[in-house]
């Protein structure tokens, strides 16, 4: 026990030592719901964690895996030196090399687990306004046109949504969109945020037709 404490608590261990106790508090934290898993990832490119063959995973992950293997890689080079006869200059120069050695060992094996997290575990697409095209509404105001209009929408997953739509000039055989009528959403407007919307026929409400002739 005092041999591990020992390799733990000096060079070069000690360094990855103290990360991993910050690594210990950081997810502590997360279980208490003080802090967020995926806190860093608007602060780091992702190009940078990507470039580094880290990315798929929340940069929290990647670094909390990194510091457990090289801690891991370090104390067990650490016990070994320590147990040698080495000293002086040739002792220091040997835990350099277990710093180093640490570092890259931990880089190689984090590698290789990020991609088989990802391959396990992949990330799903969020839900995008984009989901809505092609999906049917009912109108909430008074009135549709095309500087105004509200409709709801409802979702796959079963949840509503209430968004912003326009729509054009209705056709002489089309009935003008209003309160609780049908539309459907055929676009999306990336710079208005905002969804063109045309009249839906309903079943017995073919465009064109005279419901009251029909018999």
């Amino acid at each position: 026990m005092n041999e591990f404490l020992s390799a733990a608590f000096s060079f070069p261990t000690l360094l990855f030592s103290a990360a991993l106790a910050v690594v210990f508090v950081f997810w502590l934290l997360v279980l208490l719901g003080v802090a967020e898993h995926d806190a860093f990832d608007a602060d780091i490119e992702p190009s940078g964690i990507g470039a580094a063959g880290l990315g798929g995973v929340s940069v929290s992950v990647a670094a909390s895996l990194l510091i457990a293997f090289a801690w891991f890689t370090s104390l067990s080079g650490s016990v070994l030196l320590r147990r040698s006869s080495l000293a002086g200059v040739p002792y220091a120069a040997l835990a350099c090399a277990v710093l180093v050695t640490a570092a890259l060992v931990a880089w190689w094996v984090t590698r290789r687990l990020v991609r088989i997290l990802v391959r396990l575990f992949p990330e799903e697409r969020g839900p995008s306004r984009q989901d809505f095209v092609g999906m049917t509404c009912t109108v909430r105001t008074g009135r549709v046109d095309a500087r105004f209009g509200q409709a709801e929408v409802a979702a796959r997953d079963g949840s509503t949504a209430v968004v912003q739509v326009r729509a054009l000039g209705a056709a002489e055989d089309e009935k003008p969109l209003a309160a609780g009528s049908t539309g459907l959403l055929y676009a999306y407007d990336e710079t208005g945020e905002f969804f063109w919307v045309a009249p839906f026929p309903q079943f017995g409400e073919l465009p064109g037709a005279d419901s009251s002739s029909a018999a």
